[in-house]
């Protein structure tokens, strides 16, 4: 009894990390809340919370990781970047992960930029394609957000039904 109590309090602070992660760039936000739902699946013996919610949460949580790396570089191709800025973009949003909140925030702004300059982009049109990259960042985000919250709807209903 004592170990299933546990394993709840373990669930419900991975969700809570994960729902802040989600927000904060610097923790693996829906991954860490489809942990948590699997936790608590699993403290309940798989009753409430059986493999096939389990597989569409997954299903979910890999789609929100593809939309967190892959939205910088769509960003920055919705303005008509070089392939070097795409690859810059996409570089920076890799190397912004080992800088904490900043990388995370300014890395495909600059990897765009860099890319763009490498290309023979001008300074203003290499700008540009950073505020693109930027801008895709921040709607991935959201769409992190989204997703994150379908997947805290699906699994309450899933408790429910």
């Amino acid at each position: 009894m004592t170990v299933t109590i546990l394993l709840y309090v373990l669930a419900a602070v991975l969700v809570l990390v994960g729902i802040a992660g989600t927000i904060l760039p610097a923790l693996p936000g829906v991954p860490l809340v489809f942990v948590g739902m699997l936790v608590a699946a699993w403290a309940g013996d798989f009753a409430l919370i059986g493999w096939p919610t389990l597989t569409l949460l997954g299903v979910l949580c890999i789609l929100s990781i593809i939309v967190d790396f892959v939205a910088g570089v769509l960003g920055a191709k919705r303005v008509g970047a070089s392939g070097w800025a795409l690859f810059g973009a996409g570089l920076g949003t890799f190397v912004g992960l080992f800088f904490g909140i900043p990388g995370l925030l300014f890395g495909p702004f600059v990897g765009a930029v860099a890319g763009e300059l490498i290309a023979g982009g001008t300074l203003r049109r290499s700008a540009i394609v950073g505020v693109g990259a930027w801008l895709g960042f921040v709607f991935g985000t959201l769409a992190k957000i989204a997703l994150c919250f379908t997947m805290l709807g699906i699994f309450v209903l899933a408790l429910l039904i």
